[in-house]
């Protein structure tokens, strides 16, 4: 057996298996036998049907089937024993000659390979990073909310700003019509029809300007889509069934534990401290996301690596056959090219920082997960072995792919905290609202 391989250009290669038959015949000869113990031919007893049959009947698909099975092997030792660099794996080459399995004795198979070159890091790049403030504007709003999801539904018999008005929409020169819920909030234009109003009043109104042209809202009350609602206009009428005003809760005890558990908090001190700690923590973590989509923009956008871009769509579409066409994968291949070139970075800080996940973190991190689904701080004593074996069950579903998923996962994590580490990080200090309001 003899494997070369033959670099064309910085990042294509060709790679060449040449076999003999003293690389085949001993495993063809093996399974022949193995076959002829196994094989039920009429007019034969089980284990007696002659090797000479099984191998004029069976011959040429256990070659076919041996020879494969070589090939897989030997090609994935030899990239290993040398450390080839490879993009996904060898492709055979398009211009193969046709091989004559009933007389060849040798065989000559071969591959497009797709090299992955060295790549320098440009660590010397500085990422923007940000702090956030907390104001009296983001708490006051938040309290609002809390207020408002905790608090009780009441129906007035009056509308009031703010409320919700269930009833009968429809349109006026038109075949539309459904129950709907329109917020009052919503409303751009004409706010004061849907003031004061009571059960059987009638409200008539042009759709586009009252909701002021925004498809949102106009999806949102009709029940259509987006891009239904984006024909629709004209005059409707809403006859009014029934207000919904929700009252604001009272900060008191029972909301106390209704958010952070019983006796948690006690006092609306220990309460507005809670909500402050929280959202700061919340926000910590949102820009700690960003920070992370900052840093690989930066080194993707300026990382300096040739790949083999043909070879890259070719693979693209052998290894996605019959669910992405040479059209998508032409229109989406910018997005396909990062995806590369940051796991090329990813595993260079991994080699070059030796990170490593051990199952033990694999397991720790998806009871964690688990706890959070079941908003629990700890796992109580007489739940640990089920939760132990709840967490392995999920790990090996799906032939282990969430494991792997949670395993990468963790792996990109400690790739970005080292990263972190290692580039300037220009932190800059802006309010709740002017984070809201950043391009993500």
């Amino acid at each position: 057996m003899n494997i070369t391989l033959n670099q064309t250009d910085g990042s294509n290669a060709q790679l060449k298996v040449v076999l003999e038959e003293a690389d085949y015949a001993p495993k063809v000869d093996q399974q022949v036998k193995e076959f002829s113990k196994k094989a039920q031919i009429k007019g034969f007893r089980p284990g007696k049907v002659p090797a000479g049959l099984v191998r004029k009947m069976y011959g040429k698909s256990i070659l076919v089937e041996q020879i494969n099975k070589i090939l897989q092997e030997e090609i994935s030792n030899y990239i290993k024993t040398n450390d080839v660099k490879l993009l996904g794996e060898p492709l055979p080459d398009l211009n193969q000659q046709a091989i004559d399995w009933d007389n060849q004795k040798e065989f000559e198979f071969n591959y497009e390979v797709g090299l992955l070159p060295e790549i320098n890091l440009p660590l010397d790049k500085s990422v923007e990073g940000y702090t956030i403030e907390v104001d009296k504007a983001t708490i006051d709003e938040a309290y609002e909310n809390l207020k408002r999801q905790f608090g009780q539904t009441t129906n007035p018999e009056t509308s009031a700003e703010g409320d919700f008005i269930y009833g009968d929409l429809k349109q006026v020169d038109g075949e539309f019509e459904s129950k709907t819920l329109i917020p009052t909030t919503r409303v751009v234009a004409g706010k004061e029809q849907f003031v004061g109003v009571k059960a059987g009043d009638t409200i008539r109104f042009d759709i586009r300007k009252a909701f002021g042209d925004d498809n949102s809202a106009l999806a949102h009350v009709t029940g259509m889509s987006k891009e239904v609602a984006a024909d629709l206009n004209g005059e409707f009428e809403f006859v009014v069934e029934k207000i919904n005003r929700t009252e604001p809760a009272e900060l008191n005890q029972e909301l106390f534990d209704k958010l952070f558990g019983k006796d948690v908090v006690t006092t609306e001190e220990e309460f507005d401290a809670k909500i402050r700690e929280t959202i700061q923590e919340n926000y910590d973590r949102e820009a700690d996301n960003l920070l992370s989509r900052n840093i690989i923009d930066t080194l993707v956008d300026n990382v300096d690596v040739e790949l083999p871009t043909d070879f890259f769509k070719r693979w693209l579409q052998v290894t996605n056959e019959g669910r992405l066409t040479a059209e998508q994968i032409e229109e989406n291949f910018d997005k396909y090219l990062r995806e590369l070139k940051w796991s090329m970075i990813k595993n260079k800080v991994v080699d070059e920082n030796e990170l490593k996940v051990t199952n033990e973190e694999v397991v720790a991190a998806t009871k964690e997960k688990m706890l959070a689904q079941f908003n629990m701080p700890e796992i109580p004593e007489e739940l640990v072995e089920s939760m132990n074996n709840y967490a392995n069950q999920y790990l090996s579903q799906d032939n282990g792919r969430n494991y792997i998923n949670e395993y990468e996962q963790l792996l990109a994590e400690k790739v970005l905290a080292k990263l972190k580490e290692k580039m300037t990080v220009v932190e800059k200090t802006i309010s709740a609202e002017d984070f809201k309001n950043l391009s993500f």
